[in-house]
């Protein structure tokens, strides 16, 4: 709560001073747009670039901690999942230190493990984040791996690119957040200064090769910022909520939605008995409201209070990995205590489920995935191209020409490589079509012969 209104009083200082020193013709000024494309550039430029580097990179999150970790991928699948309940048991031989709360996550593929989290061990108390992974085969509930979140390239990745690696205070989010916010003016300024008119729009469009290096450097600047422009804005602004989260869920009047949280805290009334639910039967009442879902987590009670939480996710969920569809089990009477469907969110509700699939292209499939990969790596070669071009106006850098023979030898190389490839399946198909024909028009005599005689047959059948 205190980080949004730090944010929205912030901002809204800003816009006082905006309005105490700025005329409104100062909006419309290029020179003054140029100064806050720059002084961005200059100040928070590297935070940018860091941030679009390894979120590129966290889109593929699953896919490299795999690739690094093969363990990880199970080979011959076979049979049935383990219950549940042998899984936890499994888990809890494996680490009989870590007593309270697990959550069990069940694999989205045949050949992925399960993984169980233990949000706040021992060895990692003091930090942020650092809950324990321990990853189960759910075909024979042996346990392949456990690690702490941070001690993997991915996981460390991951945590620069949402607190800048500072993990003993909120000040990482914080930056970050504010990060989002002005990569939207840099991003909205970049785009004004690109325009220059209708009268020269045909001018905003040219890579021009033959007018140095650094003419050539700025043209890719401009069409990468072009490009990439409409991806970034939903990357930032979507990236500051989550830093942010009270911000929309003010505005929806709703709590407990930030990508992490769980809902409201639900406690057990029935009194303690020697007869207490299991994770297999919490599992089935859960399904009750959501016949039809499926089990994405489940998360075992803390204590003689503590009670189940169901994570399902319906069919038309926009979350795959973490959908909001939840069910409360009580621990010791197996009723449910509560349930939260997103069919029954507020508009303002609706937008919050949208921003972490949104951000990691979850909601976006493959191909968007891969164009969100693309946006953030914009940003490093943005920064890279636009630090080289202010070097070179301040003459630090000297431009030199480009070799314009390079690209012409480069076009000939390709249009060469074309024509031999078409050639080559022009021959191929030749070939086939010279060496296939007799066999085919001997096929095609055959077949005729063959339907000629059963449609005489055919026919004296039906005058009998």
């Amino acid at each position: 709560m205190a980080i949004g209104k730090i944010a929205i009083a912030t901002l809204l200082n800003g816009l006082q001073w905006c309005g105490r020193h700025l005329h409104l013709q100062d909006w419309f000024n290029r020179r003054f747009w140029l100064n806050v494309h720059l002084i961005l550039a200059l100040s928070l430029g590297f935070i940018f670039a860091i941030l679009g580097f390894t979120g590129s990179i966290s889109v593929y999150r699953e896919e490299i901690d795999t690739l690094l970790n093969p363990q990880l991928v199970i080979e011959n699948p076979q049979g049935d999942y383990q219950s549940l309940d042998d899984l936890m048991a499994s888990v809890r031989r494996a680490h009989p230190d870590k007593y309270g709360e697990w959550t069990l996550e069940m694999p989205r593929s045949p050949r992925a493990t399960a993984t169980a989290w233990f949000e706040k061990p021992r060895e990692t108390f003091f930090e942020r984040y650092a809950p324990l992974m321990v990853s189960v085969n759910p075909y024979t509930a042996e346990i392949v791996t456990s690690r702490f979140w941070g001690q993997t390239l991915t996981t460390w990745l991951l945590d620069m690119h949402t607190q800048l690696q500072i993990s003993d205070s909120d000040m990482g989010w914080n930056i970050v957040g504010f990060s989002g916010l002005l990569l939207m003016f840099s991003v909205c300024s970049g785009l004004y200064l690109w325009w220059p008119g209708v009268n020269k729009s045909f001018t905003a469009f040219r890579i021009r090769l033959n007018e140095g290096l650094m003419r050539l450097l700025f043209d890719m600047h401009r069409m990468v910022g072009l490009l990439s422009a409409a991806a970034l804005l939903v990357l930032a602004f979507t990236g500051m909520q989550l830093s942010f989260p009270v911000l929309l869920e003010n505005l929806a009047g709703s709590s407990g939605m930030a990508h992490g949280e769980t809902g409201r805290s639900i406690a057990s009334t029935a009194i303690p008995n020697d007869r207490p639910t299991l994770l297999e039967a919490a599992e089935f009442v859960a399904r009750a409201p959501f016949p039809n879902a499926e089990l994405r987590r489940v998360t075992t009670p803390a204590g003689d209070s503590g009670v189940y939480r169901v994570n399902l996710r319906q069919k038309d969920e926009i979350n795959q990995r973490h959908p909001y569809t939840t069910v409360w089990i009580d621990r010791w009477s197996g009723q449910i205590r509560e349930v939260r469907d997103p069919k029954a969110f507020g508009i303002g509700e609706k937008m919050i489920v949208w921003m972490w699939p949104l951000h990691t292209g979850e909601a976006l499939g493959p191909a968007g995935r891969f164009c969100w990969f693309l946006a953030g790596q914009s940003l490093f070669f943005l920064y890279v191209s636009g630090i080289v071009r202010w070097l070179h106006k301040k003459g630090a850098i000297k431009d030199r020409p480009v070799a314009a023979a390079d690209f012409t030898n480069t076009k000939t190389k390709l249009k060469k490589g074309l024509y031999g490839l078409l050639l080559t399946i022009d021959t191929g198909m030749n070939v086939l079509v010279c060496k296939a024909m007799p066999h085919i028009s001997r096929l095609a005599v055959l077949s005729a012969k063959w339907l000629e005689r059963n449609a005489s047959a055919y026919r004296e059948k039906v005058k009998k």
